[in-house]
C-alpha cells in the first residue's frame, strides 16, 4: 500500500512515468523502500537542495505511521 501510494506520487512528477518500480525491502531495522526512475527524471525526483526527495520521504512516513527509509535510485545504476 505505501510502496503503491509512493510510486503514484513519484510518477506525478517525472517525464518517464513508465520507467518508474518501487521495491519494497523488510530487514531488521525496518522497512526501505527503492524507487527506480529513468536517469533524465532523478533530477526532478530529489528536487532543488533535495527538498522533494525530503518532502517524498515525509509523505510516505506519514502514510505509514512509522519511520520508513526511501532511497533513490536512477536505472543506471547497476542492481
Amino acid at each position: 500500500m505505501i510502496d503503491e501510494a509512493l510510486e503514484h506520487l513519484v510518477k506525478g512528477i517525472v517525464d518517464n512515468p513508465d520507467d518508474v518500480n518501487v521495491k519494497e525491502k523488510t530487514h531488521r531495522r525496518g522497512t526501505t523502500l527503492e524507487v527506480r526512475v529513468n536517469p533524465d527524471d532523478i533530477g526532478k525526483v530529489i528536487g532543488r537542495n533535495g527538498r522533494t526527495a525530503k518532502a517524498l520521504r515525509t509523505v510516505v512516513s506519514a502514510l505509514a505511521g512509522r519511520s520508513v527509509r526511501v532511497d533513490l535510485i536512477d536505472t543506471d545504476e547497476v542492481r
